[in-house]
């Protein structure tokens, strides 16, 4: 299990290997009795870089007297911190949503100051180098047809022009291969119709909220599939709310249990095709008598306002609950979405949100990078470690080549090599070298 990390062998001997009842010394037996513990250390190094030089034996005049090895290649031009301590920072402040000031005081118990000041204008100069990859990955979630999308609030600490207060909004949409984020001012339809209003079609997983419904309404070709969670949270708020009608709301609760075993039943039985359409037949009609439980509790004069209102949006979305029947690629609820912003979630109570746009954009684009890495089964630190080591060896721009770094477009080999648990130690192999 642990067979991957290096090891460090310490050899144990018997201070005095003698008999302690009469003195005559041991002699040695082949072989040891051996364990292993696991243990980590942390801790900052200095890398002392020795650039040989060199005395030139020749005549020639283009060639200068001395000679000196080439510098190794730096991420940040003429900075002293290595792509190891810019990997910790950016793992630990958006994967990990460690605070600043926690940060920095983490990297002080370890050795190394690092002043606020220094770690903001490190991060400003490597946010250009993720654009890239991140313009990648809105190509590819637009490329395909299935997409989940939520939103959650952001705070960015300062005053811009025409906007009151400082509550942003940072949305998520995730698609098989992708999870992008999107900082925004507002909670618009704006934000989706500029992330997927390019999209030939598809299908939208999403809550009932109003921004995704005028999206699809000026994008005729995309179908909102509402989430069941959401209605199943309705009744039982009701049922919390309204002990009268707990019982009854109970029951729908239950209704809508059967319809998630029913679904898990026929996808689960999709090799076998008998079996598949008995599944998919069970499945259908019950759908169609929760329909008609609805519309008859709906008849009803002595329904009470509260269950009245919650069915009313059961029927209102009906439409958009039922995409998953036909549509077996669609879950039946949205929490893929609401699993990938916990991440920020987490991140914002620790810190609140971001200083500026700039930061705001960048917690952002590391967002969709490294959940997206992850989603993958790739190993973060590996994969940041790589891609910032291809930045540094292309004169601090991003590479040329990005497939490489792109999870749909590696190679097995390259893919497996990603997902392994950590990278070599860069710093004594030399290839932490900004």
């Amino acid at each position: 299990m642990h067979g991957h990390l290096p090891a460090h062998t310490e050899s144990i001997e018997i201070d005095s290997p003698q008999c302690p009842s009469c003195g005559l010394s041991f002699a040695d037996f082949p072989g040891s009795e051996d364990s292993e513990v696991l243990e980590i250390e942390v801790c900052a190094y200095r890398r002392v870089i020795r650039r040989r030089r060199y005395r030139k034996t020749c005549a020639c005049k283009a060639t200068p007297g001395i000679i000196s090895a080439p510098p190794p290649a730096r991420l940040i031009e003429r900075g002293k911190y290595g792509i190891s301590v810019w990997v910790h920072l950016l793992l630990s402040k958006f994967l990990y949503g460690q605070p600043t000031h926690r940060l920095l005081q983490d990297l002080a118990d370890c050795g190394l100051s690092l002043s606020a000041g220094t770690l903001t204008g490190g991060l400003q100069a490597l946010a250009p180098l993720f654009e890239p990859l991140e313009a990648a990955l809105l190509t590819r979630l637009r490329s395909e047809t299935h997409w989940h999308a939520d939103e959650t609030r952001w705070q960015v600490f300062i005053d811009v022009e025409g906007k009151i207060g400082h509550r942003w909004y940072l949305w998520v949409f995730q698609s098989p291969s992708v999870i992008h984020y999107v900082l925004d001012p507002t909670r618009s339809a704006k934000v989706p119709i500029a992330e997927l209003g390019d999209v030939p079609g598809g299908i939208l997983s999403c809550d009932r909220y109003a921004a995704y419904k005028k999206f699809a309404k000026q994008h005729t070709t995309v179908i909102l599939a509402y989430c069941w969670t959401h209605q199943r949270r309705d009744f039982l708020e009701l049922a919390n709310a309204h002990p009268d009608l707990r019982a009854w709301a109970l029951v729908w609760v239950d209704r809508i249990g059967e319809l998630y075993q029913l679904n898990a039943r026929r996808l689960d039985s999709e090799s076998d095709a008998v079996t598949d359409a008995a599944g998919d037949q069970s499945l259908r009609r019950a759908i169609d008598r929760m329909a008609a439980n609805r519309d008859a509790e709906l008849a009803e004069s002595s329904l009470k306002t509260a269950a009245l209102k919650v069915l009313q949006s059961m029927k209102k979305h009906w439409s958009g609950l039922t995409v998953f029947v036909d549509h077996r690629e669609v879950p039946m609820d949205n929490n893929a979405a609401e699993r990938a912003i916990r991440l920020p979630v987490v991140g914002r109570k620790n810190f609140y949100g971001s200083g500026s746009c700039w930061a705001g954009e960048l917690a952002a684009t590391m967002f969709s990078l490294l959940m997206t890495v992850k989603h993958w089964g790739i190993n973060p630190r590996t994969w940041l470690t790589a891609y910032l080591q291809a930045c540094a060896e292309n004169g601090n721009q991003p590479p040329a080549e990005l497939s490489v770094f792109l999870p749909w477009t590696m190679d097995a080999e390259g893919l497996a090599a990603m997902r392994r648990g950590a990278p070599d130690h860069a710093g004594a192999a030399g290839i932490d070298s900004s």
